[in-house]
């Protein structure tokens, strides 16, 4: 086998054996398959797309390329501690996990969440945690097992022997327009999840203008291939498909999604985030078979908060430090003579601008910045006076606000003259409830 004769097959619309899958993969972790060979081969799969054998195929063999995680005999006073993970496909102000790990741990399960890094106009967990002064992302297993005991939660980096076929497939997509491919997004996705070893998972897969996958069928097939691929391998898994037609709550960027995600911790936070992070702490504790806990309750008992702050602590933060902020702020407003609803926000537009002003990477190696992003004041179904604040701008770069505004040309959409329904998110265009649909 070489690199250009695996190219040119999956190129001219041939399937590739599993032999050739296997190879490329590994000999790609070896070196001996160079990164601009690589970004041919992503782009072919893209064009040409993979039967539901090589996407599994290519699952396995990134799996394979490293080790994988034992979290079996986790006990906390003498029991035995369930483990399950959630995962989502990437959304624009997407802080769920965040508080997430924290709440579900509060309800007695064990969170072993492997997080990565902004890919494209998504925002990356672990660089939103890392606004955290002194919080470190690197958790060598023994420590991760610990923690899991005594904690419940531990949100991290995966070790550098976990699936490194993955971290380097992932920042070469990142860079050359091969992110929006179902069978690269679910074999990344599952390759990390699989290999970390929880009894289950639950996957939220986005759909809307902010997502990867735009259109709702193919947001079903990529969560009916993922939840195969885990069904395969023996862990319980199961998607929910939510909107993300609009950003997540009010934030978009690191210490500000940080700062938002406290807030729901402590019992408020905007109602969207509310609303999804319970869902998905409901569907984690089904798979953990602990649905007789309310995770509601744990929001409002402080509980979930106490398990944030060991968690951020454990990991070397100071959950009562300052957040960065961005030393330049620019508001966009509504036009003078324009008063009314806003009826849409343009989820990718607003992620594009966030990514510009610092939030999230440009070109490969870039450095995000913490204080970078976007402060969202007039959602869909809320009122906006003439002239009135839409959007805040924090950035450390002001030359780059220019390209941020350009990159949200008509991404606001007013009705002029429409007054605020009760209900907001599902009368006045952000396409309906937050949970589209379940897949298992």
């Amino acid at each position: 086998m070489d690199p250009v004769g695996v190219i040119a097959r999956k190129r001219d619309g041939h399937e590739l054996t599993d032999a050739e899958i296997r190879w490329a993969v590994g000999a790609y972790t070896a070196g001996a398959f160079a990164d601009v060979q690589m970004a041919a081969l992503l782009m072919a799969i893209v064009l040409r797309g993979m039967t539901a054998r090589e996407t599994a195929s290519l699952e396995s063999a990134m799996r394979a390329s490293g080790s994988t995680a034992d979290l079996t005999g986790l006990r906390r006073a003498g029991a035995r501690l369930p483990t399950v993970d959630k995962h989502s496909t990437g959304g624009v102000g997407d802080k769920i996990t965040l508080a997430l790990a924290p709440l579900v741990a509060a309800c007695g399960a064990a969170v072993p969440q492997l997080s990565g890094r902004a890919l494209g106009h998504t925002g990356g967990t672990l660089d939103k945690l890392e606004a955290i002064p002194g919080w470190r992302a690197e958790v060598p297993m023994p420590a991760m097992r610990r923690q899991l005991e005594d904690v419940g939660a531990v949100v991290c980096a995966a070790g550098g022997e976990l699936v490194p076929a993955d971290r380097a497939m992932y920042a070469l997509r990142d860079i050359t327009g091969t992110v929006e491919s179902i069978p690269l997004i679910a074999a990344s996705i599952m390759s990390k999840k699989l290999a970390e070893g929880a009894d289950a998972l639950v996957l939220d897969v986005k759909v809307g203008s902010g997502a990867f996958l735009a259109d709702a069928a193919s947001a079903r097939e990529l969560a009916e291939t993922m939840v195969h691929l885990g069904a395969d391998a023996g862990v319980r898994t199961t998607a929910l498909l939510t909107a993300m037609d609009a950003p997540l709550g009010r934030a978009v960027g690191n210490a500000l999604e940080v700062a938002e995600a406290v807030e729901v911790l402590a019992g408020g936070g905007p109602p969207d985030v509310v609303e999804l992070t319970t869902a998905l702490a409901r569907e984690m504790l089904a798979a953990a078979g602990l649905d007789a806990v309310d995770p509601a309750v744990r929001l409002v008992d402080g509980s979930a908060m106490d398990r944030w702050r060991r968690m951020i602590a454990a990991q070397g933060g100071d959950p009562d430090a300052p957040l960065p902020v961005a030393r330049h702020v620019d508001t966009v407003c509504a036009e003078p003579g324009v008063a009314g609803v806003v009826t849409g926000l343009d989820a990718r537009a607003v992620g594009d601008a966030a990514r510009i002003l610092g939030a999230g990477r440009l070109a490969p190696g870039d450095a995000v910045t913490a204080g970078a992003g976007i402060e969202i004041h007039a959602r869909p179904g809320e009122p906006v006076a003439a002239g009135g604040r839409l959007l805040s701008l924090h950035t450390d770069a002001p030359e780059r606000i220019a390209a941020a505004r350009e990159a949200l040309a008509g991404a606001v959409g007013i009705r002029p003259g429409a007054s605020a329904g009760a209900g907001g998110r599902d009368e006045l265009g952000s396409g309906g409830p937050l949970v589209r649909g379940r897949v298992s």
